[in-house]
């Protein structure tokens, strides 16, 4: 008995269904993947802040509307973590070479880093950009903002923490906001690492670490932000 074509055109349905359900799970799947490897994630507004950097200029985070830039909390007496981030802050400067630009460094010494203590920490690092600022205020003051930015300030008042910090470091775009990218799981990373590891993956910091994975994927995010 010959087959009924309508039951040949059912059986082809029958399996063509399933395999476009899948490519479109496939190509859904991919697109998402695509997405987080291109767009970054926008973290919060960056704070209000007003500090004197090394030219005894008053720089406010309106002053940076228009730029492309990261922050970081440091002191210029500071002989561990602080070296390492100013010499990633300097490589990823020279990486991205553009007026657009700019980096904000905030001291958490405020009485020993004075603009011109600043202004020869400026020379010794070899900071080229004008957008280069290296901050100090009121020491309270300070700690609020590194709060604002959830970014670890040690205690004023605790003798022994006074002068920690986290080596960890924001990226704000032209807008004013805080952005990043998303890590292999697709979530926000919030914040990029300034120090160098002993390893490519960045797990185990080391002063002396030959790798800072960080440093490389701040320059991607920060050319992405520039165009």
């Amino acid at each position: 008995m010959p087959r009924n074509n309508n039951t040949k055109t059912g059986a082809k349905k029958k399996v063509i269904i399933p395999i476009a359900i899948f490519a479109l799970l496939f190509l859904g799947i991919g697109v998402g993947m695509g997405y987080f490897k291109k767009n970054l994630y926008t973290v919060m507004k960056v704070p209000d802040f007003e500090l004197t950097d090394q030219n005894n200029k008053k720089i406010t985070n309106k002053d940076m509307l228009g730029k492309v830039y990261l922050v970081e909390f440091f002191f210029s007496r500071c002989t561990t973590i602080c070296p390492v981030m100013n010499r990633n802050m300097r490589a990823i400067e020279d990486e991205v070479n553009s007026p657009e630009f700019g980096i904000i460094s905030i001291s958490i010494d405020s009485e020993n880093d004075t603009p011109a203590i600043l202004k020869e920490h400026a020379k010794s690092v070899g900071a080229k950009s004008p957008d280069w600022h290296f901050l100090t205020g009121n020491r309270d003051y300070v700690g609020k903002i590194a709060d604002q930015f959830n970014i670890y300030v040690g205690d004023k008042e605790d003798e022994g923490e006074s002068l920690n910090h986290s080596g960890m470091i924001a990226l704000v775009d032209k807008e004013g906001n805080i952005r990043c990218r998303y890590n292999k799981d697709n979530m926000p990373i919030l914040y990029y690492s300034g120090l160098n590891y002993e390893d490519q993956e960045g797990k185990i910091p080391k002063l002396m670490g030959k790798y800072h994975p960080d440093r490389e994927i701040l320059i991607e995010d920060i050319k992405k932000l520039l165009k």
